[in-house]
C-alpha cells in the first residue's frame, strides 16, 4: 500500500507539460495487431514510450530486435532484464520486414536489447534484418539504434558497412552519472562507438541522445554535448527521464520546456545538424523527418 501511495504521489507531482493523451484506440490497435500477429517487439511498447500514440497514428514504430529481454540492467529502463534471454527467432528479420511493408513505412528504426550472451552481441542480426527489409521494401530508409558492442570495431563496422541512413547510439547521461544510471555501460565507450562509425564511413550521419532528470547540471550537459561533437556526432535528442516504476531510479528534477529550448539552441550553436530537445522527446521521435 505504501508503494502504491508513493507511486500516486509521484504521478500527481508530474508537471502538466509531461501529461498527454495516449492516442486513439483504433490507431494504437492497428500497429499493435500487426506487431502481435508476427510475435515481434517494439521499444514503443516494451519501453512504454510516451509518444507511441502519436507515432502509431502516423503508422510508424521502432522495432526491438532479438527479443524483449536485455542482458544489462540499466537503472532507468523499462525493458525486462535477464541473464538467459530467449533464443533468436530465425523468422524475426522476415517478420519485421513484413510489418514494415504492411505499415507502409518509408523510414524505419531498428534497435535491440543488449545481447551480451551472443558471440557478436547481435551485430550480425542487425545486418541480416536490414538485408531482409530492403528485399521487401527497397525504398525504405533504415536507421539503427545499437548497443555499444563493448566498443568492438569489427561489430560496429559490420553495421556501418550495411549503410544505415543514420547510426544512433545513446550516451544517455553525463559522465558523472554513467555508473549508477547505465550499469554495464561506459561513457567513453559510447563516444568510441560514434567515433568508429565516422572513421569507417564519414558520410553516415551519427546520432546520440541524452535523458535529463538524474541530477545532472547544465554545465555537465553542455560538456557532454561538446564531447559528442568532438567525435563528430551530427544529431542529438534531449528528453526528460520519466520513472517507469518504483523499482527504477527516482526523478531528481523535471526540466522545464524553456530549459530544453535553451539547451537545444546551444546544441545548434555547437554544430549539431539536427536537434530535438523537449520533455517528451525520445531518441526515435520524428526520426524520419531527418532522413
Amino acid at each position: 500500500m505504501k508503494a502504491e501511495r508513493n507511486n500516486k504521489s509521484e504521478i500527481a507531482a508530474m508537471p502538466t507539460w509531461l501529461r498527454r493523451p495516449i492516442g486513439k484506440a483504433s490507431e494504437l490497435s492497428t500497429v499493435q495487431r500487426i506487431i502481435k500477429q508476427r510475435q515481434i517487439h517494439t521499444i514503443c511498447e516494451e519501453g512504454r514510450c510516451p509518444n507511441r500514440g502519436e507515432c502509431y497514428a502516423q503508422k510508424t514504430a521502432t522495432f526491438l530486435l532479438m527479443g524483449p529481454t536485455c542482458t544489462r540492467s540499466c537503472a532507468f529502463c523499462q525493458v525486462d532484464k535477464g541473464h538467459a534471454p530467449m533464443p533468436l527467432d530465425p523468422e524475426e528479420p522476415k517478420k519485421v520486414a513484413e510489418a514494415v511493408q504492411m505499415l507502409g513505412l518509408r523510414y524505419v528504426v531498428l534497435t535491440s536489447v543488449a545481447r551480451d550472451d551472443l558471440s557478436d552481441q547481435g551485430a550480425g542480426w542487425f545486418v541480416k534484418t536490414m538485408e531482409v527489409i530492403r528485399q521487401l521494401n527497397p525504398e525504405t530508409q533504415i536507421e539503427v539504434l545499437t548497443p555499444d558492442f563493448y566498443g568492438e570495431r569489427q561489430r560496429i563496422a559490420a553495421i556501418a558497412n550495411a549503410k544505415p541512413a543514420c547510426y544512433n547510439h545513446n550516451i544517455e547521461t553525463v559522465r558523472r552519472l554513467t555508473g549508477p544510471v547505465r550499469r554495464g555501460a561506459k561513457y567513453d565507450r559510447s563516444l568510441l562507438v560514434l567515433q568508429i562509425v565516422k572513421e569507417i564511413d564519414p558520410t553516415i550521419p551519427t546520432k546520440s541522445g541524452l535523458m535529463l532528470g538524474h541530477g545532472e547540471t547544465v554545465e555537465e550537459v553542455i560538456e557532454t554535448m561538446a564531447d559528442l561533437r568532438k567525435v563528430k556526432c551530427d544529431r542529438l535528442t534531449i528528453g526528460q527521464y520519466m520513472r517507469p516504476s518504483l523499482e527504477h531510479l527516482p526523478v531528481q528534477k523535471y526540466w522545464t520546456p524553456a530549459e530544453f529550448d535553451k539547451l537545444g539552441a546551444i546544441a545548434k550553436e555547437m554544430g549539431f545538424s539536427h536537434v530535438r530537445s523537449g520533455p517528451l522527446v525520445r531518441s526515435s521521435y520524428h526520426a524520419g523527418e531527418e532522413g
